[in-house]
């Protein structure tokens, strides 16, 4: 006799509701031994492992892990506490030469770097149904146009670091890797049937080589609203500000927009308000603000106020790239008329294939060969332009035809004036 799972998986029309993990709510692991016990357990499962991290985003500082959740044959399903056991290593150790499978697997790796887990290769199962083709590609619509179940997602943007962790918050969060194999399995089928599997393979493979993201340069050029700030010193309030925040967000372990909002931020660099007063006066600075608060925000506008020219930040930040496409007409026709070209072929090629023009190859890698294209427009040199830029064999043998032919357009030439016919007198 079949269970409700194996039915639903295969009467895909019928979503059944998957309501509780198959073996209950496993215990918090949240202590050295209950760990080892862990380890143990998984090194001694088989098969891909499920592997999923919460975070406490918009209530903490950063992006660390809060629960981390693993599941694999023979080893059922673990909840880890990183703040009871912030080393993972030892797990990462036992599952290095496992195929881990993640959703979404670059928004939760740099966590879980943070652990000592490092995956060595990976199935992203959302990728995956951006290559197939799937409209939707949260994790919810996957599992209920793949696998015929409904996950109950209410608990997905909750405080994580909330202790206790209820009993709710637990049973969703199991869930969430309750499936992830078996989605798994279902998409590789249908990404071979497509003939795009090898594409996906080399994307999972470029994933998990990629090395840990680093810090962003000038971060607070990020801030919500940031292009109504145009004068260098409205900017350098901007900056102040935000590093301001910053501080005292890391101080205190709180998301910084708790702390003050980036529309705050921006309507004080608007205003440049001369004291407490009229800072006070600005939305997001209010009555609820205390005075010790506003001193600190007011002391950062100063600053920013009392700055010599030549330490005021730049308009924008530096860039080495090609510029925005719209001034491309302007300072080179002749790049902007290979854009075009190469944007309606690459758009073209998407829709055939059924798949996003960004998964196909990167607007980005397309404008900076269009702006700066071999010396020689040969299917060689392009294709050895496309790889310097980082695209996969699959999207270089793919794109390399079509960018050639598009580096070769040229702009529609001017049409003639015609010569002024003299008056002539009668």
């Amino acid at each position: 006799m079949t269970d409700a799972r194996e039915t639903a998986i295969q009467e895909p029309s019928a979503p059944v509701p998957l309501l509780d993990p198959r073996e209950g709510i496993p215990p918090v692991t949240a202590s050295p031994e209950a760990l080892a016990e862990v380890v143990a357990a998984f090194a001694a499962g088989s098969g891909p492992v499920a592997i999923d991290a919460e975070r406490a985003s918009g209530y903490r500082y950063g992006q660390r892990a809060y629960l981390v959740q693993l599941r694999r044959a023979g080893a059922g399903t673990a909840l880890i506490d990183p703040v009871g056991c912030p080393d993972l290593s030892s797990l990462g150790e036992v599952l290095s030469d496992t195929e881990w499978v993640l959703h979404a697997a670059t928004q939760d790796l740099p966590c879980l770097y943070e652990l000592g887990m490092r995956p060595t290769s990976l199935f992203d199962t959302e990728l995956a149904g951006r290559l197939a083709g799937f409209a939707r590609v949260g994790l919810g619509a996957m599992v209920e146009n793949v696998l015929g179940f409904t996950l109950e997602k209410g608990h997905s943007a909750v405080d994580w670091s909330t202790r206790p962790l209820p009993e709710p918050w637990l049973r969703y969060a199991a869930l969430d890797v309750e499936l992830l194999v078996d989605l798994r399995d279902a998409l590789e089928e249908e990404l071979s049937g497509q003939g795009k599997l090898d594409w996906a393979l080399q994307e999972f493979a470029a994933i998990a080589a990629a090395p840990p993201p680093t810090p962003r340069v000038d971060p607070w050029r990020r801030t919500s609203g940031m292009h109504k700030v145009r004068r260098r010193r409205q900017i350098g309030i901007v900056r102040e500000l935000w590093q301001a925040r910053d501080r005292t967000a890391r101080e205190r372990d709180v998301s910084p927009g708790r702390v003050l909002t980036d529309a705050a931020i921006v309507a004080a660099a608007l205003e440049v308000p001369p004291n407490v007063h009229a800072l006070a006066a600005l939305p997001g600075f209010g009555h609820r603000m205390g005075r010790r608060q506003l001193d600190q925000w007011q002391a950062a506008i100063d600053r920013a106020r009392a700055l010599p020219e030549r330490e005021l930040p730049q308009p924008a930040a530096a860039y080495t790239g090609p510029p925005p496409p719209r001034a491309w007409a302007d300072k080179d026709p002749e790049a902007a008329a290979r854009l075009s070209a190469a944007r309606a072929a690459v758009s073209a090629l998407a829709e055939e294939l059924n798949l996003p023009q960004e998964n196909l190859i990167t607007p980005d890698t397309v404008r900076r060969v269009c702006w700066t294209p071999p010396s020689e427009v040969t299917p060689e040199n392009v294709g050895a332009a496309l790889t310097a830029l980082g695209a996969r064999p699959w999207q270089v043998d793919l794109n390399t035809p079509l960018l050639a032919k598009a580096l070769a357009t040229r702009p529609p030439a001017a049409p003639a004036t015609p010569p002024s016919t003299p008056p002539t007198t009668e």
